[in-house]
């Protein structure tokens, strides 16, 4: 089973955080957003895990290229990485590791996370995740018959489904999908001026291949800040059994309330931490009230009471309350 992970956007929902940091890299309960979502396929599938293709900008850097090769590596495959340098929509992100489309194939963007209680069933001529959403207009959507997919409708302006697409696929047969998605680029098909998974699953679709949908039990999204803490909320809750504090954290006459995640070296000095605050290495924080927030690491807190916050590298904050945002190397005193 080959994985391709599309994850070159530029993220500007996110800003000021993905100003630094490419979305796919902010941490989640300690681990980067893509390792999280690796690790969930890896679960789903019921097959040995061959080659792990990310598609990322070249602006990403070797810092970056080298943390994806050991995620991948970590999780049993082996990483390739691939560039997509101009945004020309889904399929051509896709394309851009077709050497990666060849037999059984999971295609996850890297900005939604997922819960299932199924397993991948690799026979299958292709499954599309799905989540019952309340306002689908904003979605891709599936109809279904019986249990096989009938149409892909992007966006619907009218009722038609509430079984929103979250964006992870699996192929049976890539090669026909690489197919699919190079003749759509040969022959300049476009959907709102970019080539569109989408329009390859229909023709796959009216070709014979038969989709069928798999619904997830919880789909997160980390799109923009609110939506990124709570996920980080709910992965907490998910992992709670976990030992999620490191052994080197230094705790004087601090209180944490689980779930937390604590890295390596975090330093806790008369503050309330909890529940679901994840905190990465080599941060310190001081006289303090933390819940429902990320800190990033290496960072300086003293003397804040943060809710519903993200706080990004390198950070100095000091006498700060409440919901904040706030991006890597700035200092806020």
């Amino acid at each position: 089973m080959n994985i391709i992970i599309p994850m070159a956007g530029m993220g500007k929902r996110m800003r000021p955080h993905t100003l630094t940091t490419p979305k796919p890299l902010i941490p989640i309960a300690g681990k980067p957003i893509v390792h999280r979502l690796v690790e969930d396929i890896v679960k789903v599938c019921d097959s040995a895990i061959g080659e792990i293709g990310f598609i990322i900008g070249r602006h990403f850097g070797k810092e970056v290229e080298a943390t994806l090769l050991k995620i991948a590596e970590e999780v049993g495959g082996q990483g390739r990485i691939f560039y997509q340098d101009e945004a020309l929509g889904t399929a051509h992100a896709i394309l851009c590791a077709q050497s990666l489309l060849e037999g059984n194939v999971v295609v996850a963007f890297a900005d939604t996370l997922f819960k299932a209680d199924f397993k991948l069933d690799a026979s299958k001529d292709g499954i599309i995740w799905v989540q019952q959403v309340d306002d689908p207009s904003a979605f891709g959507v599936i109809k279904i018959e019986g249990d096989v997919i009938t149409d892909f409708v992007e966006k619907p302006e009218e009722f038609i489904s509430d079984l929103a697409i979250i964006g992870i696929y699996y192929f049976k047969n890539g090669a026909f999908l690489k197919s699919e998605l190079q003749y759509l680029l040969d022959n300049d098909i476009k959907d709102k001026g970019e080539f569109q998974l989408t329009n390859a699953l229909e023709n796959m679709k009216n070709k014979g291949t038969n989709f069928v949908p798999g619904q997830v039990s919880e789909w997160l999204d980390c799109g923009n800040k609110n939506a990124t803490v709570y996920t980080n909320k709910r992965y907490l809750e998910f992992i709670k059994d976990e030992n999620l504090v490191h052994s080197t954290v230094v705790n004087k006459n601090s209180v944490i309330i689980p779930p937390v995640y604590a890295g390596e070296n975090v330093v806790l000095e008369n503050c309330v931490i909890g529940p679901h605050v994840s905190i990465g290495d080599n941060t310190t924080i001081k006289s303090s009230i933390i819940q429902n927030s990320i800190i990033q690491t290496n960072s300086e807190l003293n003397n804040a009471n943060l809710k519903n916050s993200m706080i990004g590298n390198f950070v100095t904050l000091e006498g700060s309350s409440d919901d904040m945002s706030v991006g890597d190397f700035n200092s806020i005193v």
